[in-house]
């Protein structure tokens, strides 16, 4: 028996239920895959290259104890994916062994990974990723973690430093968001604190996330696996809103108010229903799969605002150390399908994730 609990937006209150399911409530795929879901993206790597209309290469770094992820850790080799030789996505990473000619941050060598991104932005839908974690050399590679994100952030800010007031001229900008808006969830990140068997499940949405350790032991084989996410969203009344504390920019509307409560949107922009009546675009959930089999389903602090897909390998330092050469995590094939549920949030966040390194390892442009 499996224990859920749910926060739901409700009008202007966040309301706790709790659910218990059995096994034969588990969700498959066949039923929480909604008619009318369209396949957008199809990637085999079938052409030998990196396609600049569909990804691009990060050159990045972020968080501790890492030196980022440069693009000649990602490339393509031909491997056996379930009994035949096909091309396959290489990310490749650095351990604390290593002494190769490829830098990262700063000019240093080790613990530096490397990671592809969708050109494309994607809102709720079905993500499909068939994986392979590990190296001939290194096939439980510790300290490095390989992942499977969605991930897009912009700030916004009015007026000077320290600014506490919102702003009719800047709709976007929220003084109860310090950083500005986030998109992002995790299908998994492996490896915190060496454990390759327990796979971080992350949701975050602008100020707030949810964390969940769920089992990915099944994957850690040598094998390739399919790791398949279902994101979705939809409309919530939100009650008592007047047309005078929002202000529109593009086609969402946004508070303009302190004295609406911030945990009924957390920062979501609205839909105008009607004179003085509003909906907030909110998450509903986000259930995970490997091969097929139901590992969890969130339902809290689910994003709303489309994003792009990451996948590749980094070291930071909750991964602890990586005492070998270099490993590699192998990507078989990507699908996308999208859903179009009422709650997406497309054309907010449409920036490519920045370079902060040049072509040397030196610090460069955010």
């Amino acid at each position: 028996m499996i224990l859920h609990f749910k926060i739901a937006l409700t009008g202007s209150f966040l309301a706790v239920l709790a659910s218990i399911a059995t096994a034969d409530d588990q969700p498959t795929l066949e039923t929480i895959m909604p008619k009318g879901a369209k396949l957008v993206l199809q990637e085999d790597w079938s052409s030998g290259k990196v396609d600049p209309n569909k990804w691009y290469i990060l050159r990045k770094r972020w968080g501790k104890g890492n030196h980022g992820v440069v693009p000649q850790n990602v490339f393509i080799e031909k491997d056996e994916v379930n009994g035949a030789s096909k091309n396959v996505l290489i990310c490749r990473g650095h351990g604390d062994l290593y002494e190769g000619p490829i830098k990262g941050w700063e000019g240093n060598t080790t613990r530096v990974g490397g990671t592809i991104v969708s050109k494309d932005f994607f809102a709720s839908g079905r993500f499909e990723v068939v994986m392979k974690i590990g190296s001939p050399q290194v096939p439980r590679p510790i300290g490095m973690v390989p992942a499977i994100w969605t991930y897009a952030s912009q700030g916004v800010k009015a007026g000077e430093n320290g600014v506490d007031h919102f702003d009719q001229k800047k709709p976007l900008y929220n003084p109860q968001m310090k950083r500005g808006y986030l998109s992002e969830i995790d299908f998994p990140e492996f490896g915190k604190g060496q454990d390759l068997e327990s796979g971080l499940y992350n949701t975050f949405l602008n100020t707030e996330h949810d964390t969940q350790t769920l089992s990915t032991k099944a994957a850690i084989d040598d094998q390739y696996h399919t790791f398949t996410s279902v994101w979705r969203t939809h409309l919530v009344p939100l009650d008592h809103i007047a047309d005078d504390q929002v202000a529109k920019s593009g086609d969402f509307w946004w508070v303009q108010d302190k004295s609406i409560p911030f945990p009924s949107y957390l920062g979501n922009p609205l839909k105008r229903l009607g004179k003085d009546q509003y909906a907030v675009y909110s998450g509903k959930e986000v259930t995970h799969f490997i091969d097929g089999k139901f590992i969890g389903t969130f339902t809290t602090y689910v994003p709303v605002m489309a994003a792009q897909l990451n996948m590749g390998v980094w070291f930071p330092n909750w991964g602890g150390k990586a005492p070998w050469t270099a490993s590699t995590i192998s990507i078989a094939s990507v699908k996308v399908w999208q859903f179009h549920d009422p709650g997406d949030v497309r054309g907010v966040l449409t920036k490519d994730i920045s370079n902060n390194m040049d072509v040397s390892g030196r610090p460069g442009r955010q």
